[in-house]
């Protein structure tokens, strides 16, 4: 593939654009046998994606023909693209995730499911349409799990009634917990295999009590990890994707 073709499926900018990148020197590969960066001002240079690594202004990036991210979601901001009141989460990620082409109208990658704008968390990223519809489906029962910190402390029987199923006021099926553990007398782990709008918030109040606060600490079997603050994202390996998958 020609360099400036690589950097053109990265998002960084149009085939002029990335060509003006490389021949004026902004654009380095890391060489397979030295493992150094060495800048290339060919723009039509051939290089075997797979495995590529190359430097764009100074900023590392992997070849990846389809991008896999996480972002650890800070409070006050919308998972939109036309945010109406907060920050869109889309401005907390460099522009050529923003940017890599699709076929589709929307450009580059698109989160996986949405948190409301005072929920924090993990939330996943990525512009590989068949990924996006397999971990949304309700069909294939994605587990997420949240960390709810409720107003009021939670007994028994409202831990029963979330595992039991409750109905929430625009469906007449009982949506249900796949699991429900008291961490602390205000604090509720729960697990959910679907996502309805405002789920969490709407099962604890149809068992009286109110949610506080909100965080997603895990998806599928993959742990938000520990040292990623809000605002921070980084790329999925193959074992995180796999982790994710786990039913």
């Amino acid at each position: 593939m020609q360099l400036q073709e690589v950097l053109y499926s990265q998002g960084f900018g149009t085939r002029r654009v990335c060509a003006g990148l490389i021949q004026q020197g902004y654009v380095q590969v890391y060489g397979a046998a030295d493992g150094l960066a060495h800048t290339c001002l060919d723009a039509s240079a051939e290089f075997a994606p797979d495995g590529l690594r190359f430097r764009v202004q100074g900023v590392d990036w992997p070849y990846c023909d389809k991008a896999y991210i996480v972002l650890h979601k800070p409070a006050g901001t919308e998972c939109s693209q036309k945010p109406s009141t907060y920050p869109s989460i889309y401005t907390l990620l460099p522009s050529p995730l923003r940017m890599r082409p699709q076929k589709a109208a929307v450009q580059g990658v698109q989160a996986v499911g949405r948190l409301d704008q005072d929920t924090t968390g993990m939330l996943l990223l990525t512009d590989d349409g068949k990924f996006i519809h397999r971990m949304s489906s309700p069909r294939h029962h994605v587990p997420k799990v949240y960390e709810v910190t409720v107003k009021h402390p939670v007994d028994q029987s409202q831990m029963a009634r979330l595992l039991s199923g409750v109905v929430l006021d625009d469906d007449p099926k009982p949506v249900r917990a796949a699991a429900c553990e008291a961490v602390g007398p205000l604090h509720l782990r729960l697990t959910l295999t679907e996502g309805k709008y405002h789920q969490v918030k709407r099962m604890l109040a149809a068992v009286g009590n109110r949610v506080e606060g909100l965080h997603r600490s895990q998806i599928g079997g993959l742990a938000m990890p520990p040292d990623l603050a809000a605002g921070q994202w980084r790329w999925l390996s193959a074992q995180d994707l796999a982790s994710v998958s786990e039913a």
